[in-house]
């Protein structure tokens, strides 16, 4: 295994900024300092006028292994990832079949093993009829719980109240949601089918998954977490008016009830809709303008705790259907950090604030063991970035197995240079290092 000496970077983490050098060993940081020398064999890299930030932990992604391999894998979708400096995802059970049973579960852990370019863990699915099994995943190699109170696939939609108490009363585990009432939404989308067939105009989308039908979820899902005691995360926030049932006045760690958004809606809004049609249909919607301003006042003032990306590639041709068949989601992992960034040039959010919403907060909240911060004695989980070197995203650069990017034709201004997954170096300035795999997440529960 190599050792790595990272000199003169402008590191970024606990709301600091300072010049200093990072030794890595042994997979760990080995010493943080203005000035360090060393007589062992080490590798030094001049970063000089560049970034090093703890890498992103991505608390949401659909790789689509098993399953679902057409539109991505574990190791395509991940090769992307670290190339977009997210070392760590988290992703979901909603593959082929569902992750609704330990055995299953453990499937895609095996997958993960081998094919894996950066660390990882998978959610336990719930169901209306699994709790059982559900209660023998272990706290301490499982991100978590993962719920559906809406727009599910196969049997994973969670729609039985008395289940749903009893999975919130029987859990200290995380619990995650997401949280769209299918009623509101299945009335609405009649209602324009009506009107239209299955050629629904996309900008209609943020109407039938409506504020009102997020909002009646969350308030629903959050009211029975204070009920119960559970431990509730609550996905991807689409609209201003559902940040105002969330806290900021105590520190995070003392949170039972956090929140989740994600880049697109943070970037995008139904004014959108006109140029990338369906390439920006997500589940929840892209909304309105004000949605936006709202989510970013709250991710700003810490209602809303972490920035993740819902990465969730489809085929060009699945994406090219009418309304009613052509699926919600889209890839993001590639481009994440980099989007996020302009908007630190911008003036939107302060470098130091997005470090914190995308590396230390999932760590924390999810209490991953050492990962998430530049810390001595850590894994070695970093990411160099050229703050100075533009380029604009297109098919010829695009990673993902699908092969496309609601990002196509945008100009970054940032690059991601290096990134370091358990100390070793897997991505180096557009070359791939193919023969080291991440490992799973262990968890301080």
């Amino acid at each position: 295994m190599s050792s790595y000496l990272i000199k003169n970077a402008t590191i970024i983490n606990e709301n600091k900024q300072f010049v200093g050098d990072v030794l890595i060993e042994n997979e760990k940081i080995e010493k943080i300092a203005t000035n360090i020398s060393t007589e062992k064999k080490v590798e030094v890299i001049d970063a000089e006028g560049k970034y090093l930030l703890p890498g992103f932990i991505d608390d949401q992604v659909h790789f689509r292994e098993p399953g679902l391999t057409h539109k991505a894998n574990i190791a395509t979708e991940s090769r992307a990832a670290a190339a977009g400096g997210i070392t760590t995802f988290i992703e979901q059970p909603n593959t082929i079949p569902n992750a609704t049973t330990q055995e299953l579960l453990e499937d895609k852990f095996v997958i993960a093993s081998k094919s894996s370019y950066v660390n990882y863990s998978f959610m336990f699915g719930g169901t209306n009829t699994n709790l059982e099994e559900l209660l023998k995943t272990n706290p301490n190699t499982v991100a978590g719980i993962k719920l559906f109170l809406g727009s599910s696939t196969g049997n994973m939609l969670v729609d039985d109240e008395a289940t749903l108490e009893k999975i919130f009363s029987s859990t200290d585990m995380i619990i995650s949601t997401h949280c769209e009432d299918e009623g509101t939404i299945r009335r609405n989308l009649e209602h324009y089918k009506g009107i239209y067939g299955d050629n629904i105009p996309m900008h209609l989308h943020p109407i039938i998954r409506s504020e009102e039908a997020c909002y009646i979820s969350s308030s629903k899902a959050i009211e029975l977490a204070k009920k119960t005691g559970a431990r509730l995360h609550i996905f991807h926030l689409s609209t201003a008016k559902e940040t105002e049932l969330f806290r900021n006045d105590i520190p995070l760690e003392e949170k039972k009830i956090t929140a989740e958004v994600c880049l697109h809606h943070l970037w995008f809004t139904d004014k959108d809709y006109e140029e990338k049609g369906s390439h920006i249909k997500w589940n929840p919607a892209v909304k309105t303008e004000q949605d936006r301003d709202g989510l970013w006042k709250a991710l700003l003032d810490d209602r809303i705790d972490v920035l993740a990306t819902d990465h969730a590639p489809h085929t060009l041709a699945e994406k090219s259907n009418p309304y009613t068949s052509a699926p919600s989601g889209g890839p993001l992992v590639q481009h994440a950090m980099t989007a996020i960034l302009e908007k630190v040039n911008e003036g939107v959010i302060p470098i130091e604030k997005a470090v914190e919403k995308m590396s230390h907060n999932p760590a924390r909240l999810f209490q991953i063991e050492k990962r998430g911060f530049i810390r001595e004695g850590y894994y070695a989980d970093l990411v160099l970035v050229n703050p100075n070197n533009a380029w604009t995203v297109s098919k010829e650069n695009i990673l993902y197995k699908c092969g496309w990017s609601p990002f196509e034709g945008t100009t970054f201004s940032s690059k991601i240079s290096h990134t370091f997954v358990n100390g070793n170096l897997i991505y180096n300035q557009g070359k791939f290092n193919d023969d080291i795999k991440g490992k799973r997440l262990t968890f301080t529960r």
